[in-house]
Parts: structure tokens; C-alpha cells; sequence
């Protein structure tokens, strides 16, 4: 089983990371793991479903997201977004490329550091994002509630 330590880049497994598990698992261990997997896959399915209908890929909606989303700031760096999409840097760069065609985004050479690419939102990615995000709420809502792990009797609790 691979580690799930964000410390440890390479994932790789360590003793650490299996030492407090089971030798073995039970059924209902299996129910919830089934459990999570089926609400978490039934969202990213949903939202897959009304990002296509907007004409946008999950993961760019999911970069709009998260340049709106930082904390203090307007912008996202592409190191920042790369963590947040869980991508390589060369993929992150190669999403804001067919963003930036859109029309969704702009690269911005910070100030500061001119080192730094600062990756801000354009009126018409805030537009979209913001139709989308409105259209995920009910079906997020509907996640945290489901998120009541089904007991031994494969009820939710």
C-alpha cells in the first residue's frame, strides 16, 4: 500500500505508514471504502457532466476554481496550482495554455519576483466559473451528507 504522506513525494510505501493497520479488513471495512469511493465518483461524474455542458474539462474548471480560491490574493502560481491539481508543472502550463485561449485566464508577471507567473482570472472565467460553481452546491451539499459511512448492516448511520 502505497504512502499517502504529501511529505514523501515519491508515495512510496514506508514501514511507518502500514504499521497501524489491520492484518486484515472486515467486511464493513470494505462497505465503506465502497461507500466513499461511490459518493466521491458520483460528484466528479456530476461535475464532470456540467463542466462538459459549459464547454470546459473538469480539470479547467478545477483551475478556475483554485485561482479563486487562494487565500490573501487574486492569483494563483502555476507551482500552486500544480499542488492543488495534484499535476507536473509542464501539465499545469499546458492547461493554462488552452485557458488562456479561452479567453479564462492571464498570465501576469509578478511585481515582486519577476520570476514568478502570476495566474489571474479574466471577467469571462470569472463568469463561467461562477455558473458552475452555482451548479455544484446542491449535489456538494448532498456529498457531506452522504459522507455518513453505512454501518455493518450497509445502512448510512
Amino acid at each position: 500500500m502505497p504512502n499517502l504522506d504529501p511529505r514523501n513525494p515519491t508515495n512510496s510505501p514506508s514501514s511507518e505508514s502500514t504499521s497501524d493497520l489491520p492484518a486484515t479488513l472486515s467486511q464493513d471495512d470494505y462497505r465503506r471504502l465502497s461507500h466513499v469511493r461511490h459518493q466521491l465518483r458520483r460528484f466528479l461524474r456530476f461535475s464532470e457532466d456540467i463542466c462538459h455542458a459549459e464547454g470546459l474539462t473538469s480539470l479547467q474548471y478545477q483551475l478556475l476554481l483554485h485561482v479563486k480560491a487562494m487565500r490573501g490574493k487574486d492569483w494563483a502560481s502555476v507551482g500552486e496550482l500544480a499542488e492543488k491539481l495534484q499535476a507536473k508543472h509542464h501539465g499545469v502550463v499546458a492547461l493554462l495554455d488552452r485557458c488562456e485561449k479561452l479567453g479564462l485566464i492571464q498570465r501576469r508577471i509578478n511585481q515582486e519576483d519577476r520570476r514568478q507567473v502570476e495566474i489571474h482570472l479574466l471577467p469571462e472565467g470569472e463568469k463561467v466559473l461562477e455558473r458552475l460553481a452555482v451548479l455544484h452546491q446542491p449535489e456538494l451539499r448532498m456529498l457531506e451528507n452522504s459522507f455518513s459511512l453505512p454501518t455493518q448492516d450497509g445502512e448510512p448511520r
